[in-house]
């Protein structure tokens, strides 16, 4: 949807924004495509080809039950973060009398506040899980290698949750819910978490983008093009710096709205974030409503854009580099 569009249904967006208590900004499109020289990466876009395949083939499938096809996960996520020179460790949880495994990979800052990217490597069921989420996952391997070497003031800390998908989604099994509390717990401070969630299906097919709330299609646009930026009441000032950093890339929607139930805000890791009032947002292409693979046999490595998924990538990696610098 053109901007000169959505500016003249600025008044609509203004009578949802007071009846809803949302926070809506406008799409932003690409600027000139000068990309700054720390998100050039040659190659990513097959890095990000080959992570996925490894993930939604080798170790398909890779749901709570299969615990193999995890372990095999588990292994690539930590051997390819190590490979960096970040801090690895294999964090373990039980459920239901069974261990699982968080993997985090911590580049220590001047700060010990944390600046956090997280993804989760489950899938639902049986299914591939391409877009959901080896995706996520590739994203976050990728932002391990471009940040090889770096020295921030704030710690980065870059992590793979188990346990997103049913049958413990919503619970306190989740492998965020877990990092979450031991954050908590431990006392360390969050300045941001970054949850990516489904990061590599995109359409330019009109009317291929729906919305979870009523009149939202005439103010967004209905071409599933852009990457969105959910935020809650408490993220606005995050969700904004982030998205200032990825518009240079790729179009965007940002999203900030209070927890309303049936609005699926909340349908990733960052909820457990939340849960303890820590500002997170969620980076998508919005699952299901544009990804007609969604939770499917058909979620597979040849439906994704990698040029597309590489862009998210680099507007992540802008947005990591700026909340983990110094602030003046």
């Amino acid at each position: 949807m053109k901007c000169r569009v959505f500016l003249s249904l600025l008044s609509a967006a203004l009578i949802l924004s007071i009846s809803t208590g949302c926070i809506i900004s406008h799409c932003t499109t690409p600027g000139d495509g000068t990309a700054p020289a720390s998100a050039v990466r040659p190659g990513l876009e097959g890095e990000l080809k080959k992570d996925v395949r490894y993930l939604a083939k080798t170790c398909h499938p890779r749901p709570a039950g299969y615990e193999k096809n995890q372990a095999k996960a588990v292994e690539y996520i930590a051997r390819s973060l190590a490979d960096t020179g970040a801090k690895v460790t294999c964090q373990p949880f039980t459920a239901d009398k069974r261990t699982f495994v968080n993997v985090s990979a911590v580049f220590p800052g001047k700060s010990a506040k944390r600046v956090i990217v997280g993804a989760h490597y489950d899938t639902c069921g049986d299914t591939p899980g391409a877009d959901d989420n080896a995706s996520g996952v590739a994203g976050l391997l990728a932002l391990g290698r471009m940040l090889k070497g770096i020295s921030p003031q704030y710690t980065i800390e870059l992590i793979a949750y188990a346990n997103e998908e049913p049958p413990y989604f919503a619970t306190e099994h989740m492998g965020s819910a877990q990092h979450a509390q031991k954050l908590y717990t431990e006392q360390i401070g969050v300045k941001a978490m970054i949850c990516l969630e489904m990061i590599g299906y995109f359409s330019d097919k009109e009317n291929s983008q729906t919305y979870p709330g009523p009149g939202m299609g005439t103010l967004y646009p209905d071409k599933g093009n852009f990457i969105a930026i959910v935020g809650n009441w408490n993220s606005v000032r995050l969700s904004r710096d982030i998205q200032k950093s990825m518009r240079p890339f790729l179009p965007t929607v940002r999203l900030n709205l209070p927890q309303i139930k049936g609005m699926c805000m909340d349908f990733s890791d960052h909820r457990n974030f939340w849960a303890k009032d820590m500002p997170a947002v969620m980076i998508t292409d919005t699952s299901f409503f544009r990804n007609p693979n969604y939770h499917q046999p058909g979620d597979l490595p040849e439906t994704l854009d990698y040029r597309r998924m590489a862009q998210v990538v680099r507007g992540v990696h802008q947005a990591v580099l700026h909340l983990a610098a110094e602030e003046k």
